[in-house]
């Protein structure tokens, strides 16, 4: 079920909101033991707020989300309800408050179903960092269901909950909605606040949704989008109604090609089949596409490896066993390995050949988008090079699943917004395809993205989950 067909059917009494929200914790009961995509299940106060919400429809008042079951990734700080960050170091924690974006969740009336798993501090593409047990695909439980916000993800795909939220530093929205069949979207740096998120790398970190269709997610970043006082970095620029927008014409928009990203090595000849067939869809609503070139691709990698690193270092300084949390020695090899090469990038006599160079090659790469966007109104790529992995396949080799984030991680190095859609199948494993836009132009990408599922409905393949 949407959330659009949910409001419907909760506005016209088919169901009340106490019975959708029982059903999302039924699904929890009776899968999650397999899929792990859950750390805390807030089943109590779920159902109360589910009561609140009927009596309040009853009443005919209307919020965006009343009576929505959704799920929160667990770096979200939430109000008397656990917070983990997917690390054992924090495990007992519980936050005197809530972050901005539950906040204006719960105030449009949604209903905090529980936490979800994710790899520890938001590090990783496969959900295998977890210090808990690691996230399995609905699709395939033998796979990875993409991260770092893969409980998230899993939570939506599986009908554990109506809508996800994740945070995305490289990749870590877009990749799990991809693998899981899902929408998921990365603002523009800045359009939504981080205040109360548990920070990876403060410059990078964009706040994001996973829902099933795109009108979905565009209600909910309506919802959360928007100016902050309590976080400076967000930017007072008008939120636009997404989904008025959408079935706006999309005839003679422009659509970039990045020649770098289909000329990567390591993608799969059946994603780039996936990938041309959707194209042609796209074609087939009136689109222009044309070649582009964004000639630093092939630092990207280096650079964000270099820069988020050096953040890490010092967002995870913090947690020393000292003044809160348990020892630092419960770190796990992912946040070990960050925190060695960022501090190592920081260090003196290092600094300069190392952090200096990559934050000015993240200009360069800035630069490359913003010239792109003066020839094309939008670009396109696809979401990642192959299927969802094997769990396993890829955690002795850490650059391998490095890799897995090549063509996402370039546009939070740039700043500028990007929207995973699904665009079929390989075999019964998901495919997305990613539309990138300039700074604040994610009503553009909602309206494109919507129109392309209005012809391929993919959303509607959902997992078999007697399977599982």
């Amino acid at each position: 079920m949407t959330i659009k067909d949910a409001i419907h059917a909760l506005q016209t009494k088919k169901f009340s909101s106490k019975e959708l929200v029982q059903g999302c914790l039924d699904q929890i009961q009776k899968y999650d033991n397999h899929l792990h995509a859950f750390l805390t299940v807030d089943d109590k106060n779920a159902l109360s707020g589910a009561e609140n919400a009927d009596s309040l429809l009853h009443q005919g008042i209307k919020k965006p989300l009343l009576g929505i079951p959704i799920a929160l990734k667990d770096l979200f700080s939430t109000n008397q309800l656990r917070t983990t960050a997917g690390s054992k170091i924090i495990d007992n924690y519980i936050p005197p408050f809530d972050a901005s974006v539950v906040t204006k969740l719960k105030d449009a009336g949604a209903i905090v179903i529980g936490k979800t798993n994710e790899d520890a501090w938001g590090h990783g593409s496969s959900g295998e960092n977890t210090d808990y047990e690691p996230t399995r695909n609905p699709y395939d439980t033998t796979r990875v269901p993409g991260g770092s916000s893969s409980g998230a993800a899993v939570a939506v795909a599986a009908g554990m909950s109506l809508a996800g939220t994740g945070t995305d530093t490289g990749s870590s929205v877009r990749l799990p909605a991809a693998f899981c069949n899902l929408v998921g979207i990365k603002p523009t740096y800045g359009r939504v606040s981080r205040y109360g998120i548990l920070s990876m790398a403060s410059s990078f970190d964009t706040i994001g949704h996973m829902t099933k269709t795109v009108y979905d997610n565009a209600l909910l970043s309506e919802v959360t989008a928007g100016f902050d006082t309590k976080d400076a970095t967000t930017v007072d620029v008008p939120v636009p109604s997404y989904t008025q927008a959408l079935g706006n014409k999309v005839r003679g928009i422009r659509i970039g090609i990045p020649k770098e990203y289909f000329e990567a090595q390591g993608m799969q000849k059946e994603i780039q089949e996936t990938i041309q067939a959707a194209m042609k869809d796209f074609e087939s609503l009136g689109i222009q596409f044309k070649e582009i070139s964004l000639p630093h691709t092939s630092y990207a990698m280096a650079c964000y490896y270099i820069l988020v690193p050096s953040e890490v270092s010092s967002n995870l300084a913090r947690y020393d066993g000292v003044r809160f949390g348990h020892s630092r020695n419960q770190f796990g090899a992912e946040a070990k390995r960050r925190i060695m090469l960022g501090t190592h990038a920081l260090s003196a006599g290092y600094y300069d050949a190392f952090y200096k160079k990559a934050a000015q090659v993240r200009t360069c790469i800035k630069n490359d988008f913003e010239e792109a966007f003066k020839q094309v109104d939008v670009m396109m790529m696809p979401s990642s090079p192959t299927i969802p992995f094997k769990i396993g396949e890829k955690t002795s080799d850490p650059l391998s699943m490095y890799l897995s984030d090549i063509f996402l991680c370039p546009v939070n190095i740039a700043g500028i917004p990007g929207l995973s859609v699904p665009c079929g199948f390989v075999g019964t494993l998901p495919v997305g395809i990613q539309i990138v836009g300039p700074q604040f132009s994610e009503e553009q990408l909602y309206v494109l993205a919507d129109a392309y599922e209005k012809i391929n409905t993919w959303y509607t393949q959902v997992p078999n989950m007697k399977a599982i």
